[in-house]
């Protein structure tokens, strides 16, 4: 039986996220496709870090701490690929920028969990989130092709994924700073949005569109729980349910990163 080098592409990164075991692929030989797909990925890590220290914090889940470091591996692992990578003078500018903001980030994720610093932590995550979001879009309009953009949109579903567990964590946590709500109500839509978007997008594969319609089940079942309402908290089954779809968004941003030249 073939196995596509996409599928061990996107296999690898799950594997990562559960075990700390290192991808294989390196900045020499980074196509366009990896590289918006990577650079993406470093959206999500920013989210995930907070939800990972907050877990941490309340001693919810035994894997989080792994989690949490495990992340933070990753994203210097792709910061030293995508800093080679860059090509024009607004990239590297851009991915300096990012450095510059990671190396603060990363001395506050390395702190011992408290809510006064998850709470700090946060608001940096939004500004990593912010200056990687810009140099993905900066790689996609390099890459010049309509298939770039659906690496970065199904890229941003992953940060979606972990930005909605960030304010969730948070909140069970006790933070209940109302900009939390806002955040992940307007994460929720985003990507219900975006999904549609790949959905009818004329460049999928039936690889693909199999793969989407097993993210829209279980997105579908995860927005119609009980999960996001009321005051009575389950973190650990919430990061379950949203990890699921993080690692299905991975392998289908692999796929359409496979199609970008």
């Amino acid at each position: 039986m073939k196995i596509s080098m996409r599928f061990l592409s996107a296999a690898c990164l799950v594997l990562f996220l559960a075990t700390g075991t290192v991808e294989t692929v390196t900045a020499a030989n980074l196509t366009m496709g990896d590289a918006i797909n990577k650079a993406g990925r470093q959206r999500m890590l920013s989210q995930r870090i907070v939800k990972a220290y907050a877990l941490v914090g309340q001693k919810v889940m035994l894997s989080a701490a792994r989690q949490l470091n495990d992340s933070i591996k990753l994203f210097d692992k792709q910061l030293a690929e995508l800093k080679e990578f860059a090509a024009t003078s607004e990239e590297k500018k851009t991915i300096a920028e990012v450095a510059a903001l990671w190396k603060k980030y990363k001395a506050m994720a390395t702190t011992k969990p408290t809510k006064e610093n998850a709470e700090k932590l946060a608001a940096m995550s939004d500004e990593v989130l912010k200056k990687a979001h810009k140099f993905v879009l900066l790689l996609q309009d390099r890459s010049g092709t309509s298939a770039g953009k659906l690496v970065n949109i199904s890229g941003r579903q992953r940060m979606l994924s972990q930005r909605i567990g960030k304010f969730y964590v948070l909140k069970s946590w006790g933070l209940e700073n109302p900009e939390y709500d806002i955040g992940m109500q307007k994460a929720v839509v985003q990507f219900t949005d975006a999904l549609r978007v790949l959905q009818n997008a004329p460049e999928n594969t039936s690889e693909i569109n199999d793969a989407l319609a097993k993210v829209e089940k279980d997105w579908n079942t995860f927005k119609i729980s009980k999960q996001l309402k009321g005051n009575t908290y389950i973190p650990s089954l919430v990061v379950r349910s949203l990890d699921k779809i993080l690692a299905q968004m991975n392998y289908i941003t692999a796929l359409y990163a496979g199609i970008t030249k």
